[in-house]
């Protein structure tokens, strides 16, 4: 455990406590964690930063919820991840809701970001991912979009390490295929 991982845990330990303070210091330390977790999903500032901002209200308002199993910045990277696909589900609604007057009938590859592309064919494949098999999103998003260890992984979800294994093998497997197909 380094000096950042402590300072981080006696945040959480003050905060959970009812310092004010060290909330304020708390949701000041992770912000920079959760604005570029929130990124990886979302491919406009402004869009990340409104699913950081609703990732930090969501931790400052469940921290009490966070019972010490698996990592903090774990816990943190969940709700980030799942703040910024509830961001970008709700882009995609109000953008069904009120379509854009004028859209290019071809889409011009000067002016588009492939990174943009990708990140919503990303988001795209997680949705589907979720409806088809809604067990493995979680282990999937931990290992192979936070990079944390399947054994944090399985300590956070009560599981053994090799049913983590399993659930982020059948995830990538789903997610290659759905990915592949968006490029046919």
């Amino acid at each position: 455990m380094t000096d950042r991982d402590t300072d981080l845990d006696e945040l959480v330990q003050r905060a959970r406590s009812g310092d004010a303070a060290a909330m304020e210091d708390l949701m000041a330390a992770l912000r920079p964690r959760v604005l570029r977790r929130c990124h990886k999903f979302l491919p406009y500032t402004g869009d990340a930063e409104e699913a950081c901002q609703d990732a930090l209200v969501a931790i400052a308002t469940k921290l009490d919820s966070y019972d010490g199993h698996g990592s903090f910045l774990g816990w943190v990277t969940v709700i980030a991840s799942n703040c910024a696909r509830s961001t970008y589900r709700s882009l995609k609604r109000r953008h069904g809701e009120h379509p854009t007057e004028i859209v290019p009938e071809q889409i011009d590859p000067r002016t588009t970001s492939v990174i943009a592309g990708s990140r919503l064919d990303l988001l795209e494949a997680l949705d589907a991912l979720e409806d088809a098999h809604p067990a493995v999103v979680e282990a999937f998003m931990l290992r192979d979009l936070g990079s944390l260890p399947y054994d944090d992984i399985a300590e956070r979800a009560g599981v053994p390490v090799g049913t983590v294994k399993a659930q982020v093998h059948r995830a990538r497997a789903f997610m290659r295929e759905r990915l592949i197909a968006t490029l046919s």
